[in-house]
């Protein structure tokens, strides 16, 4: 019994001794490589509402030379899924170098945007190209999940938007669960809002700057990020039936020389 307990004495102790080993050594380590990669990725998404029933997802990435250098098959691997995911959206990709790329995926309305947007970011693994590992599809984990709220408002549609996103797959923690490495320097998020009118920032917990007719959040990695703003577009529906509506009445007007129902009013009062 004596020798047992000397043992797992022994092993407690040997754990205890590579655990501070590692915190001594191989961390500090760890830190000061991935500080050495600062700014590797920077990734751009943007929603772009031209109008009512028109606008894109547009995403710009970029991946610094020191990270292609330390495995160009593994970037390699990463752009081609985000080409596979746009296509499977109707959508496009363009390879401007070996490290960059720029995705567009179009949409017809909010409910397009809101189904394509999440399909995008959250793919359904068991459905995605087996030939693609699910690992190599994580070189910049990012989870995000949008909703749209839209109501008519005749000649005006006011959207409001309400977005989320998972960012810390990014962060690297102890077991406390604090923020041991924060991937604020390797991983430069931003996140824009374009519309024609009227955009509105509701509530953000990330940093935001307001230019023409667009909003942008710096997105922070390793926590979640909410995101709540709203935005107007013209309502050609309502715009097209008012114009039906006037020319009817100036064709009534021109054909009896008065409007429906007025002359008989007019009668009515007289007599």
């Amino acid at each position: 019994m004596d020798n047992q307990n000397q043992n797992s004495h022994f092993t407690v102790k040997k754990k205890s001794t590579y655990r501070g080993l590692f915190r001594a050594i191989f961390l500090p380590l760890a830190v000061a490589f991935l500080s050495l990669l600062g700014g590797c990725v920077q990734y751009d998404v943007s929603i772009d509402f031209f109008q009512q029933h028109q606008g894109e997802i547009v995403q710009h990435i970029r991946l610094a030379e020191q990270l292609t250098n330390l495995s160009q098959t593994e970037a390699n691997k990463w752009l081609d899924s985000l080409e596979q995911r746009a296509e499977k959206l109707q959508g496009k990709a363009k390879r401007i170098s070996p490290q960059e790329i720029v995705v567009k995926i179009p949409f017809g309305n909010g409910k397009q945007l809101t189904k394509k947007f999440n399909q995008f970011f959250n793919p359904p693994t068991a459905k995605f190209n087996k030939s693609i590992n699910n690992d190599d599809l994580d070189l910049v984990n990012l989870k995000a999940k949008m909703a749209l709220q839209q109501s008519n408002w005749l000649f005006l549609e006011r959207n409001k938007l309400n977005l989320e996103v998972d960012l810390r797959a990014l962060g690297v923690l102890s077991n406390q669960g604090n923020i041991i490495v924060s991937p604020g320097s390797l991983v430069d998020l931003e996140f824009v809002l374009k519309a024609p009118f009227g955009l509105k920032n509701i509530v953000s917990d990330t940093p935001v700057s307001q230019g023409i007719n667009q909003l942008v959040w710096a997105l922070k990695p390793g926590q979640i990020n909410t995101i709540e703003a709203s935005f107007w577009v013209p309502s050609y529906l309502g715009i097209g039936t008012v114009v039906i509506i006037l020319l009817m009445l100036g064709g009534f007007y021109i054909k009896y020389r008065h409007f429906p129902g007025v002359k008989k009013s007019i009668d009515y009062l007289s007599s």
